[in-house]
């Protein structure tokens, strides 16, 4: 888990996702999954002004 921002450093979810995700429905599975992307670049920014 990432520290600065609380996702998953593989998979980008929180660990309120992770935790619910076998029980959530497709359409919240589907709403997590559409946030990954900026989720994945914010990361990357992250890191990118960290070196």
């Amino acid at each position: 888990m990432n520290a600065a921002t609380g996702w998953c450093e593989g998979c980008h979810r929180t660990l309120d996702e992770i935790a619910a995700w076998s029980t959530m429905s497709d359409l919240d599975k589907r709403a997590v999954w559409k946030r990954l992307p900026a989720r994945r670049d914010a990361a990357a920014q992250i890191r990118a002004e960290g070196t």
